[in-house]
């Protein structure tokens, strides 16, 4: 009889501690995540506001001079031939070029968890994404012009359904009988790198304007180091604010895994180390 007690109560330990940990671990909150003032800024400053609505204010003004010069291309590898002629475009990325995607970044800080497939999925069909500031006024104005609308999107073709209907109810132009939403995998050869999607409009519009957050958005050279990088955006200084426009997001994109290459499989403690290194910190004198 004793021995069972004191096995009923080893039992019992067992169970208690870890629900002691949990308690004690809630109490704490989550865990340092790297992410945290990006996120924050993302969804409660100002100056995320200030910057992209300045963005596309400039984008009107760029539009418009774009409208006025026929030989003017934002997509000069992929715009070919004689082009002077063709119906006038701008190609939009989605994911915090238009829509701001914060919630999903703010989720994952809060709970101590990465990008996910299959919670991203969910999250799209949720259907609970903000305009970027300044994105519907734009899209709109572009389409008031006679501008054809264009989104080029790594969402999947899963999810190009719940964001074509949510787009439509925020407000944005989506091209009536023209397929203007081009997602990844669409067609065999639309991979991640947007260059191919890109040359499919330009075959049929000419392209006045390039706007995105992230570097591939506007050159499949967004890949490589960070050095590589620098020397890709050199070489395209004269479309910076001209006919390629930037949305400031801070929170997730290619300029995060350039210091680890790209190698997703290295352990994150390893990814972090890699990242401090490609700082170039002041030597306190």
């Amino acid at each position: 009889m004793a021995r069972y007690g004191s096995v009923s109560a080893l039992a019992l330990l067992a169970l208690a501690l870890p629900a002691a940990a949990g308690s004690a671990q809630a109490q704490q909150g989550p865990g340092q995540n790297d992410n945290l003032n990006a996120v924050l800024w993302d969804q409660t400053s100002v100056e995320f506001q200030a910057n992209a609505l300045g963005a596309y204010a400039l984008a009107r003004i760029r539009l418009d001079e774009a409208l006025a010069d026929a030989s003017r291309t934002a997509a000069p590898a992929e715009q070919t031939g004689d082009f002077k002629n063709f119906p006038p475009a701008v190609v939009l990325d989605v994911d915090d070029t238009v829509l701001n995607t914060s919630p999903y970044q703010a989720r994952n800080v809060a709970e101590g968890s990465g990008f996910d497939p299959k919670t991203w999925t969910q999250y799209v069909k949720a259907k609970i994404d903000t305009p970027i500031p300044g994105a519907v006024e734009f899209t709109q104005y572009a389409a008031s012009k006679g501008v054809k609308v264009f989104y080029v999107t790594n969402r999947t073709k899963e999810e190009e359904g719940p964001t074509v209907e949510h787009m439509k109810a925020l407000g944005f132009p989506m091209g009536d009988n023209v397929d203007t939403f081009l997602s990844a995998k669409e067609q065999p050869d639309w991979t991640s790198a947007k260059s191919t999607r890109r040359a499919f409009i330009a075959k049929d519009y000419r392209i006045l304007l390039l706007l995105g957050d992230n570097f591939g958005d506007f050159t499949d050279a967004y890949k490589g180091t960070v050095a590589e990088r620098q020397a890709a955006f050199e070489a395209a200084k004269d479309h910076w604010g001209r006919d390629w426009i930037a949305i400031a997001n801070p929170t997730y994109g290619s300029f995060e895994s350039a210091p680890y290459k790209g190698d997703y499989k290295l352990p994150a403690e390893e990814q972090r180390k890699l990242k401090i290194e490609a700082l170039q910190p002041w030597n306190g004198q």
